[in-house]
């Protein structure tokens, strides 16, 4: 975690209003939509991370504890996942290579856990709904001179941030320069 820095807040302007330009990714070639999510994911996750807060707060005054379970749940499984992958070979060629998968797959466990012990309805709003509204931002966000610069110095190491180590751990690290 030595040198691991936060990037800055970017302003509303730039990530979600004025100059923010938005276009349906193309669904034919994978590879391009899963480069822009990255570097989306890399260059706004400040922003990312102040909306999933918000909705954590908002749905944790209302369900506390149900949220905790929730949440509880997901890291344990996220970190179990993350153990799995860097021990088992076959585990972390199947988190290289299907990387949408894995992430659905936490999400699905994560669900069932919590289902079997109750707060479906904390887990859907306080868990699931800002991991779905960050990757529709992050897949409908065109880039920009700025966001490209930012992202090659995260990929070539330059800069260490909270999102490159996530998506270092879902295998996603090669993708994030490109």
């Amino acid at each position: 975690m030595a040198g691991v820095q936060p990037p800055p807040v970017r302003n509303l302007d730039d990530f979600l209003l004025g100059t923010a330009r938005f276009a349906v990714p193309d669904l034919r070639d994978l590879d391009r939509w899963n480069n822009r999510m990255i570097n989306n994911l890399l260059y706004y996750q400040s922003n990312y991370f102040l909306s999933a807060l918000g909705c954590l707060l908002v749905v944790g005054y209302f369900q506390p504890l149900q949220l905790f379970v929730g949440m509880t749940v997901v890291t344990v499984l996220f970190l179990g996942f993350v153990w799995a992958a860097e021990n088992k070979a076959p585990i972390r060629r199947f988190r290289r290579n299907h990387p949408l998968f894995t992430v659905l797959t936490i999400l699905l466990a994560s669900y069932l856990f919590i289902l079997v012990l109750g707060g479906v309805a904390v887990f859907l709003l306080g868990i699931a709904f800002p991991v779905l509204m960050v990757l529709i931002h992050a897949s409908l966000r065109l880039r920009n001179l700025k966001n490209k610069l930012e992202n090659k110095l995260e990929s070539i190491g330059l800069k260490r941030t909270p999102m490159g180590l996530l998506l270092e751990a879902l295998g996603q690290e090669q993708e994030a320069g490109s």
